[in-house]
């Protein structure tokens, strides 16, 4: 029977239930609706990688509809128009001019697309807690199939189980019914945007009045700051809870509307006046996209005492354009180098959260070009000559430019071989200047708030920053610098075009491989000057070597370093050292992972979760040649474990891929090193895509670690998913997964967000 027919059926059944218990009550969108999407869609529909960039965390998501045509694409050849929602169109009619179309209008005598995708869910059940059909394609390896509502037959024909929601337990027979009758009747959206409380009001008007004040300098340091803060979901101290807000340039000043100025990127010429506002972030807060940045009177003053305390001038106002995006250390050269490094620094998470796990690090060949697992440190203001020295700042800040704003596909290995030559000229110049600087030492490091020590973890397609030293000691370590700090932001966050072509993705691709080779000789300092090379080697292994001399500028193995270290292991000294050092820094410390004596959990926590911890750090750091269930866990799986107090915790369970090298963008599986794999296993949720999740009582965590510790192969470990994994066809699955969200909102409300399911994997 076709499906228009089954669906016209069951809502005339609907109907007439409702007829004979009387007229039901109006839905609302806003009460009713919203809710359900956000408990059983917008894990799959949110941002940019929404499966047929259908969003579902707002009303004007929902009204927007799908395409045809993803956001991500590392194959154009041309560079597509922008679909930001809020952003590039507004209204169901723009957004159709630019390829979109419904999924909420009914199509004649048919139901509409989402009448009938959701149709097609429910009447083919999964079986509880199964593993679903290998026929069924998940993750980002699933081709992009957006039926229109004339193709919707053909594609229910040739996935008979890949209804909506896809591959997973499905909506509650309430939840179904609901959104069929409101779907019936029109699919009305009442949604209200979100609008600032009266106190946040008057802090909105504060920062828009510094922001936009006049005088040149006043302008400059207010273009700074925007293009720092155009990503950030910014929370005023005292604020209400959920509340955000994200700075847009307008061609509107405060007190009236926005109207927004909505340029591909943050630095290209808005073409106006340009008035710098706060703007409300509307829809459902979803984790990966929540980069969060705190304002208050303490910032402000912050501010003022960085970039107004002093007596420099701007003589006239740097224009817009490719040459200006390319080097914002000429751009915003008036600007004092130690205030715009000081702020950077200040909130240095954020930063570097930025690009490490915004839209650029979507994708694997996004991710590959870093290690699994190191640590960021940075150098002191005090102690960076481009800081201190304007002879050093004056040669260097020319050679700091950065490729990516020609996009002309035939000149991607032109472009590349000459910003690779500038930058290896500036790394030359690096090394020259610090070989007659004073050595390097434990003053160095800044050690300003908690922001001074990130732990950074790839989970193959996408990555995580977090404060504090997690891990066992990684096999390297990145320093950062402010003309390295600052480019980084800028190549990956700021001049990255996520709808951009295959040359501009290449061009910043391939940059940022120079940019990590670069952290790590800033790194490499440090250690004694005979053990460099070997570290090199070990980092670089064998076509790793044949990168070095193709691409890399040769390091400094001369200068002496005033650290006093372990030459038999100088890393892992340095890394005890500086935990003994900075401890008070380090936000979240890791006995799991890094257990030094008998007792392996943290303290003041229910035993039953210290006696769980304890179990469980039999399990970390160990090689996946002595622990082989490694090889048969994704990247980042997630542990719930609860006491018999009620208490629970989740932990990260995240598998380190070891590789000989990172240097290329293609070939990746043929650099790992699948015996050298270690397994971290962290108090918290680290990733914003959960791959997996096991629910295992504390009373049985002992169990649990021995059958990982048994599991050798498949059908082992099957076992262990079958006995304590929460499958997609769980039937408590949404359950559990949301419980993250509301671990995060106890734990870290101001982190917390809707996690990402579009990787939870078929175990």
């Amino acid at each position: 029977m076709p499906y228009r027919f089954v669906v016209a059926s069951a809502l005339l059944l609907l109907s007439s239930l409702c007829m004979a218990q009387g007229p039901a009550p109006a839905i609302s969108y806003t009460r009713d609706i919203q809710p359900i999407f956000t408990e059983k869609c917008v894990a799959c529909h949110a941002c940019y990688d929404s499966a047929c960039q259908l969003n579902l965390g707002s009303g004007e998501g929902a009204s927007r509809g799908a395409s045809k045509i993803p956001v991500y694409d590392g194959e154009r050849s041309d560079a597509q128009a922008p679909t930001r929602l809020f952003y590039d169109a507004s209204g169901k009619a723009a957004w159709q001019r630019q390829g979109f179309y419904s999924v909420l209008d009914a199509q004649g005598s048919q139901a509409a697309l989402m009448a009938r995708m959701l149709e097609l869910g429910h009447r083919t059940p999964l079986q509880p807690n199964a593993k679903l059909p290998s026929d069924i394609v998940l993750g980002l390896s699933r081709e992009n199939m957006c039926p229109q509502p004339g193709e919707f037959d053909a594609y229910a024909g040739a996935h008979p189980k890949e209804g909506m929601p896809l591959a997973v337990t499905g909506l509650s027979d309430q939840q179904y019914q609901t959104l069929q009758r409101w779907l019936a009747s029109g699919a009305p959206i009442d949604e209200q945007g979100l609008a600032p409380s009266a106190r946040e009001s008057l802090q909105v008007a504060q920062w828009e009045n510094l922001l936009n004040a006049p005088g040149a300098r006043e302008s400059l340091v207010a273009r700074w700051l925007y293009e720092h803060w155009f990503l950030a979901h910014i929370y005023f101290e005292g604020g209400e809870p959920g509340h955000f807000f994200q700075w847009v340039r307008s061609r509107t000043p405060s007190g009236q509307p926005i109207d927004l100025i909505n340029t591909r990127r943050p630095n290209d010429d808005p073409g106006t006046q340009v008035y710098y506002r706060l703007w409300p972030v509307q829809g459902v807060i979803v984790h990966k996209t929540h980069i969060t940045y705190p304002l208050s009177a303490a910032k402000m003053a912050r501010v003022k005492t960085l970039f107004y305390s002093g007596d420099w001038q701007v003589n006239a106002l740097p224009g817009y354009g490719p040459a200006r995006r390319a080097n914002p250390f000429e751009t915003f050269e008036a600007i004092p180098a130690k205030a715009r490094y000081q702020f950077m620094l200040d909130n240095a998470e954020y930063f570097v959260r930025t690009f490490i796990r915004g839209p650029v690090c979507r994708g694997q060949i996004a991710t590959d070009v870093i290690r699994d697992n190191f640590w960021a440190l940075f150098q002191a203001p005090e102690h960076d000559l481009y800081i201190t020295d304007p002879a050093y700042r004056g040669q260097a800040t020319p050679l700091l430019a950065m490729p990516g704003q020609n996009d002309d596909v035939g000149s991607v290995l032109s472009l590349w071989l000459a910003y690779r030559d500038k930058r290896n000229e500036y790394e030359a110049l690096r090394r020259d200047f610090y070989a007659e600087a004073p050595a390097p030492s434990w003053s160095s490091l800044w050690a300003g708030n908690d922001n001074a020590l990130l732990s950074i973890f790839r989970h193959f397609d996408s990555a995580s920053v977090t404060k504090g030293l997690i891990g066992e000691v990684p096999q390297t370590m990145w320093l950062f610098d402010y003309p390295l700090l600052e480019r980084t932001y800028y190549q990956l966050a700021v001049n990255f075009d996520v709808f951009g072509n295959v040359s501009h993705q290449a061009q910043t691709r391939l940059y940022f491989d120079l940019i990590r080779n670069g952290a790590e000789q800033n790194f490499l300092r440090l250690m004694p000057a005979g053990t460099r090379e070997d570290f090199l080697d070990d980092w670089y292994q064998n076509s790793g070597k044949f990168k070095m001399w193709l691409d890399y500028e040769s390091i400094d193995d001369g200068k002496r370093s005033a650290l006093k270290l372990d030459l038999k292991d100088p890393k892992k000294d340095f890394a005890n050292q500086l935990l003994a050092r900075y401890g008070e820094l380090n936000a979240k410390p890791d006995p799991i992972n890094r257990c030094d004596g008998a007792y392996c959990s943290r303290p003041n926590i229910d035993p039953a979760l210290q006696d769980a911890e304890q179990a469980l750090s039999r399990l970390a750091s160990r090689p996946a040649a002595g622990l082989r269930v490694i090889e048969q866990l994704p990247e980042a799986t997630l542990l719930r474990v609860q006491a018999p107090s009620g208490k629970r915790e989740f932990y990260s369970m995240l598998r380190n891929r070891a590789h000989s090298n990172v240097a290329f963008m293609l070939g990746e599986s043929l650099r790992y090193q699948p015996g050298l794999d270690t397994l971290t296993i962290f108090p918290g949720i680290l990733s914003s895509y959960p791959n997996f999740m096991f629910n295992v009582p504390a009373e049985q965590v002992p169990a649990f670690v021995q059958a990982m510790q048994e599991a050798r192969d498949a059908a082992s470990f099957e076992k262990v998913v079958e006995r304590w994994g929460i499958r997609r066809s769980h039937p408590q699955f949404w359950q559990y997964f949301h419980d993250q969200t509301r671990y995060l909102q106890e734990t870290d409300p101001v982190e917390a967000g809707v996690l990402d399911m579009n990787r939870y994997e078929n175990l």
